[in-house]
């Protein structure tokens, strides 16, 4: 999800559901180390719960950064062990890392020994080469043992020889049943299922054989889907009831970053999929994308974006 669960995008999430776990985009630790440490950490209050997702290696580096997410005040420090990316390969970064159990496990105690926030492992099923049941059930347990008691684990493996980031969100086989046995088979761990997942009813399938359910994409090409997971899953009412609510309640936030200097475009392309399968959502896209590149563009796109789709109207008012 890199380049797209940004700050804009978590605060538009975060108006649909309060109760949802958010992570940001993966940030490796070399870029908070000898980059602009505040700039990659920056975020809003309003979206708490918040987990930090780190790539890297280094035990000591892991734990350094470790150390920054507590201070910048995330809920939660993730490694991500699932990434098949080549740029983050070729740094011993992401998915490879699923061929070093030893040095997860090394990096997982630094991370835990710096901090008192929960520290959790994102990971595939396995890699090509290492794909075995055998091999990742000896990947969990060397985690294990180093302290880690929540594992997000994306039922597919990643092939890093032959396809490419993309084709490995799609091509490799779901095998949701392997994270099924692992919940079983480690029923002291948390288990948290990822991949492919689109619908409450699926979640619901899945959380009747583990403990959690992770959505990435489609929760970023259809965002209107997290107003559903408060009342859901939650039992609590959902923060908004229309899209037209949510968009309007970004707009404060929205101007607040474009007074900092933060171009339009940058923050709307994260708007594109709120009005998805709506009438008039692609007068909606076609306007933001035609015109919040503009020099000086500001809050009157997005306004006349939302005029292209219709609000709904409540029942009283329809009545009357």
């Amino acid at each position: 999800m890199m380049d797209w669960t940004t700050s804009h995008y978590r605060y538009l999430a975060r108006q649909l559901s309060r109760h949802t776990l958010l992570y940001t985009e993966m940030v490796t630790t070399g870029a908070l180390i000898h980059g602009d440490t505040a700039r990659f950490l920056r975020h809003d209050e309003a979206e708490y719960p918040l987990a930090l997702q780190l790539g890297g290696s280094d035990a000591g580096e892991l734990a350094h950064c470790a150390r920054l997410a507590e201070q910048y005040g995330f809920d939660e420090v993730n490694l991500n062990v699932g990434c098949p990316s080549d740029r983050v390969q070729n740094n011993m970064i992401g998915a490879c890392l699923m061929g070093h159990p030893d040095k997860v496990a090394e990096g997982v105690r630094a991370m835990i020994e710096a901090t008192d926030l929960p520290v959790t492992v994102k990971h595939r099923i396995g890699i090509d080469g290492r794909e075995s049941w055998d091999d990742l059930c000896e990947f969990v347990e060397k985690v294990a043992a180093a302290g880690c008691r929540t594992f997000i684990v994306h039922a597919r493996i990643a092939i890093l020889e032959g396809l490419s980031p993309k084709e490995n969100r799609d091509i490799p086989p779901l095998k949701y049943d392997w994270v099924y046995r692992l919940k079983a088979k480690y029923p002291h761990l948390e288990m948290i299922i990822n991949g492919g997942i689109k619908t409450f009813d699926e979640c619901h399938g899945h959380l009747r054989h583990t403990d959690g359910v992770m959505l990435g994409r489609e929760a970023y090409h259809n965002p209107w889907l997290l107003a559903g997971v408060d009342p859901e899953f939650f039992g609590q009412a959902a923060p908004v009831e229309t899209r037209h609510q949510a968009l309007r309640a970004t707009l404060p936030f929205i101007q607040s970053e474009l007074d900092r200097g933060v171009f339009l475009t940058h923050m709307s392309r994260h708007l594109l999929g709120l009005f998805h399968g709506q009438p008039g959502g692609r007068r909606f896209r076609r306007y933001i994308s035609e015109n919040a590149h503009k020099p000086g563009a500001g809050l009157e796109v997005i306004e006349t974006a939302l005029e292209k789709v219709r609000e709904p109207v409540s029942p009283e008012i329809a009545e009357a």
